[in-house]
């Protein structure tokens, strides 16, 4: 006979396994092709799991109970947005799987929790690699307009000149930086595809095999060039000329990692069939540098709002850092969630680097305030 403990924690596991098969529904509801299929196949596990506890409770199943507040939170996100963070959320939530240490748990159920954890990891990587050009470029502007402009508001209030002149500092401070981050951004991402496009090979290139001396030609030193053993690379030209591929991917390779190219590059091509971009992870410059300027505009107008408002002395300064705070708290929980690690320690760690900088700079301020006294 089951304990009464173990029939509520029984009920709870079944509710949560409920709650998760329908938000992986709802994520497959938004999604099309292979996601869709993926995330419906994560769907119909749960609902074995489901069946397990059942079989268990019997006639002990009673009305169904409400999932935790976690995995309800989760519902109400996959409905409304289904995007990457609740891809991130998911891989949390399975991450911390109570059934590895349950003894009413099959070790499969433990294990199948343990691969949908690596299952939603690569679902939220494919989120992860569309906006981390961007997104990248969002966050460090933001965090660097909170920072920059809260240490140059409280470091220019700590020298005891007037309000006037610490709102006109923090304003100039926020134009020069968020254009400098801007262009910044613009010449680094462009720089970085321009690179990227010099080491593609000559999509060209594969017209000139057919006409090569089959005795003498420089094929092989082609693939040795990227990584290919001489005798690899011979045996592979001797294939080309042997059936003349005149395909790109004839002389393309792939490079592994930052070494080791071994394999025939294949060309990648969306479902029109037309070529991807390379270097999608990177985003484009354009993109890049708006969405630096105006994610360190906004992050940098937070500092500068109190005296905005007419706000002066220790009160300016207290509800500055406190905004300011605030926006560092949530940018590192955001950052936290979609790189699948903890919010609450990405938040602190935000927290402390943002308040760290701006203390240094007041004290600064109050000592070079003093000396002009």
């Amino acid at each position: 006979m089951a304990t009464p403990a173990e029939l509520r924690r029984w009920r709870q596991y079944l509710a949560d396994e409920r709650a998760e098969a329908k938000v992986y529904r709802e994520l497959a509801q938004r999604r099309t092709g292979a996601e869709r299929e993926i995330l419906e196949g994560l769907a119909e596990a749960e609902v074995r799991h489901q069946n397990h506890w059942i079989e268990l409770l019997g006639d002990d199943v009673g009305k169904p109970r409400k999932a935790d507040l976690r995995s309800r939170a989760l519902g109400v996100l996959a409905k409304r947005f289904g995007s990457v963070f609740v891809l991130a959320l998911m891989q949390r939530a399975e991450a911390r799987s109570p059934y590895e240490g349950d003894a009413d748990a099959t070790p499969a159920m433990a294990a199948d929790e343990r691969i949908h954890g690596e299952v939603v990891r690569s679902l939220a990587a494919r989120g992860r690699s569309r906006l981390s050009g961007t997104f990248r470029a969002a966050v460090f502007g933001a965090n660097d307009g909170l920072v920059s402009n809260l240490a140059l508001v409280l470091g220019m209030s700590a020298t005891g000149v007037s309000q006037s002149v610490v709102l006109a500092s923090g304003i100039a401070g926020l134009l020069a930086g968020a254009l400098s981050m801007g262009a910044g951004e613009f010449v680094s991402v462009r720089s970085q595809r321009e690179l990227l496009a010099a080491s593609t090979p000559d999509p060209d290139a594969h017209t000139a095999v057919p006409r090569l001396d089959v005795d003498a030609n420089e094929l092989a030193l082609v693939y040795r060039a990227r990584g290919m053993s001489e005798a690899d690379a011979e045996a592979k030209a001797a294939d080309v000329f042997g059936g003349l591929t005149t395909t790109t991917s004839a002389i393309r390779i792939q490079r592994v990692g930052d070494a080791g190219i071994t394999a025939p590059e294949i060309e990648s091509t969306d479902a029109r069939g037309t070529d991807t971009d390379e270097h999608e992870e990177i985003g484009t410059a354009w993109q890049a540098a708006i969405s630096s300027f105006c994610f360190f505009a906004s992050g940098a107008i937070i500092p500068v709002l109190p005296y905005i408002f007419g706000l002066s002395g220790l009160v300016a300064v207290a509800i500055a850092a406190a905004l300011v705070g605030i926006a560092l708290l949530a940018t590192g929980a955001v950052v936290g969630l979609l790189s699948g690690g903890p919010p609450l320690r990405r938040a602190l760690r935000q927290l402390a680097i943002g308040f760290g900088a701006a203390a240094v700079t007041y004290v600064l301020g109050l000592a070079f305030g003093a000396t002009l006294g």
